[in-house]
């Protein structure tokens, strides 16, 4: 009786699982936002190189370029701009 009654309750579980529609949204699809990038990319920089790098200045000049200028750690290029002599 209670095998019969699990093996039922195990179909109807199954049923549901795979009648029921499954609405995922991956990252990849929805995108991103840039500015949200260049700020991460900031506080990692900020987090790197310590007193050396102007974190408050990377994330000033994200606000004013809305993200259209992201600071790469590793490149100094990118990162020259926000780099202080101590």
């Amino acid at each position: 009786m209670v095998g019969k009654f699990m093996l039922v309750l195990f179909v109807v579980a199954i049923f549901q699982l795979y009648s029921s529609p499954v609405s995922a949204n991956p990252a990849i699809i929805t995108g991103y936002d840039p500015m949200e990038v260049c700020i991460e990319n900031c506080a990692q920089c900020k987090k790197m190189l310590g007193a050396w790098f102007e974190g408050q200045l990377c994330a000033e000049s994200c606000i004013k370029y809305r993200g259209k200028m992201i600071p790469d750690c590793e490149n100094y290029a990118s990162i020259s701009p926000f780099l202080n002599k101590l």
